[in-house]
């Protein structure tokens, strides 16, 4: 094997690793679309979570 094609393997091997990783990336910060329903309710749990922590700190502060 001469030097050019193992300059190119190390680069290929380089670039496919990079390319894992930011689609590994990219899929851990997304949601499964079949889970689109549950995201719904969990985004009002979470709302209706910060709204009842907002009002127990304001009446705790005046």
């Amino acid at each position: 094997m001469n030097r050019n094609k193992k300059i190119f393997l190390v680069f290929a091997l380089i670039f496919f690793g990079i390319m894992i990783y930011i689609g590994y990336d990219i899929s851990s910060k997304t949601t499964f679309p079949g889970s689109k329903s549950q995201l719904k309710e969990r985004i009002q749990d979470e709302i209706l979570e910060k709204d009842s922590s907002k009002s127990i700190k304001s009446d705790t502060i005046k």
